[in-house]
């Protein structure tokens, strides 16, 4: 078992997962005899601390993944929800946990060589932290580690900024993001604040979840890999999605995108097709309410921030209906096991049924969702066109307004003219007019 993650000033050192020898020596010395083997066993233990784990014999739990990387994850994301588990939750966070980390080095193990490399790092960013901010976003752990590791996540052909690629778990409840190292830095300057501003707001917000930050070294190569709770449901299909930011200058789908299964569509896109979202007096004036205090009052325009998106799904409730023994069957068959095994912990694996504390007590009928799980979606007003449920959060935080940005921001200027609605403009006009434009979808 891990001791508690290392804080900053440790965290140069491995954490490593050894195999422990326990010396049982049978005496009837004396008083000082006695106090001598205890002191030699203290020793003895502390320098395994430094050895690195040499797997031999194996308990029975695969991480099966196309993708050694994922299975990387799953291995990783399973031990240390299990570390996790023997540490005592804190009254309160200290400045020290927002920059600890815990590592872990495997050589040489002996099982599933056909799908996992035989040697690996996985490194957890900030975990008191991060098991916090689930903890405040109604997460259970188990349900967490159950999502990430009993099936290899689903790849996505949806590409974030810079081309990132994404993954969904098997249940479709989270997202995994491969980031920078550059967005790992940014997500460190913002997580006291962050995490603050979750706890003020009591998980109220339109701000991406995030729930778990890693790095997995493979081969000498480091991939950042960031955890969210998805926006979209893992039930209620989305038909269209828009990623919005109040900006017109190319701001269109490219006719690449347009090929996709579901495409995302973008600002003009919106305009053009004459779209608008449904929804009645009080949910109009909740979302306005909150997403306000995320981008103009107090966060994202407070923390300097810019280039984010208001990523916008919407479901089609009779379609649905008419597609649902389908899409049921595919969601009843994800939840079946498959053959897993364990990091060779004694605590070893997640239980044969998978945690689904979120999980609402009765069926849900076409168009019902559980507020509890789909916490992005709002349902159409009665007289609306069509029945629809929206699916709108805030996405791609982490972009400071840095030099880079203040360059990009010339350029565009001086290319598209001054009262051009370029994308690039400074934190406090971009979170205006992104909040100004919002308001203009409501209907």
């Amino acid at each position: 078992m891990l001791k508690e993650p290392k804080r900053a000033k440790q965290k140069s050192g491995f954490v490593r997962c050894d195999a422990f020898y326990f010396v049982f020596v049978v005496f009837s010395c004396s008083l000082n005899m006695a106090s001598a083997v205890s002191n030699l066993a203290a020793s003895i233990a502390s320098k395994t601390k430094t050895k690195k784990k040499h797997f031999v014999s194996q308990k029975v739990k695969l991480f099966r993944a196309s993708d050694p990387l994922l299975s990387v994850l799953m291995w990783g994301v399973n031990h240390s929800i299990n570390e996790l588990s023997h540490i005592q939750i804190p009254v309160m966070l200290m400045p020290d946990d927002f920059k600890a980390n815990s590592k872990i080095k495997v050589d040489n193990h002996l099982f599933n060589k056909e799908n996992m490399p035989s040697h690996f790092k996985f490194k957890e960013y900030c975990p008191l932290v991060f098991r916090n901010l689930r903890e405040r976003f109604s997460i259970d752990d188990q349900e967490y580690q159950n999502s990430l590791t009993r099936r290899a996540p689903i790849p996505s052909d949806a590409q974030g900024r810079s081309g990132a690629r994404f993954h969904t778990s098997h249940n479709k409840r989270y997202v995994i993001k491969i980031i920078t190292s550059e967005d790992v830095a940014e997500m460190h300057n913002i997580l006291k604040k962050y995490h603050q501003y979750i706890v003020e707001c009591h998980g109220n917000t339109l701000l991406p979840q995030f729930l778990g930050m890693y790095r997995l070294t493979v081969d000498g190569d480091e991939t950042y890999m960031i955890v969210t709770r998805n926006v979209f449901s893992h039930r209620l299909p989305v038909y269209k999605k828009y990623d919005l930011k109040g900006s017109t200058v190319a701001r269109e789908a490219s006719d690449k995108e347009k090929t996709k299964e579901l495409p995302t569509y973008k600002d003009n896109d919106f305009i053009n097709d004459g779209q608008k979202i449904y929804i009645d007096e009080e949910n109009k004036k909740m979302f306005l309410e909150k997403l306000k205090n995320d981008v103009e009052v107090c966060f994202l325009a407070q923390l300097k921030l810019m280039d984010y998106s208001l990523l916008v799904g919407i479901h089609d409730v009779e379609r649905g209906e008419q597609e649902q023994p389908e899409e049921e069957s595919e969601d009843n068959d994800a939840g079946e096991e498959e053959g897993t095994e364990s990091d060779g912990g004694a605590t070893g694996s997640p239980p044969d049924s998978p945690s689904n504390t979120l999980d609402s007590n009765r069926p849900l009928g076409p168009g019902e969702f559980d507020p509890a799980i789909d916490v992005y979606a709002i349902k159409s007003h009665e007289n609306a066109p069509k029945k629809e449920i929206y699916f709108m959060a805030v996405i791609d935080i982490l972009t400071p307004y840095d030099a880079k940005k203040k360059a990009a921001h010339a350029a565009k200027t001086v290319k598209h003219g001054a009262g051009a609605e370029i994308s690039t403009v400074n934190p406090e006009q971009y979170s205006k007019r992104f909040y100004d434009f919002i308001t203009t979808i409501l209907s």
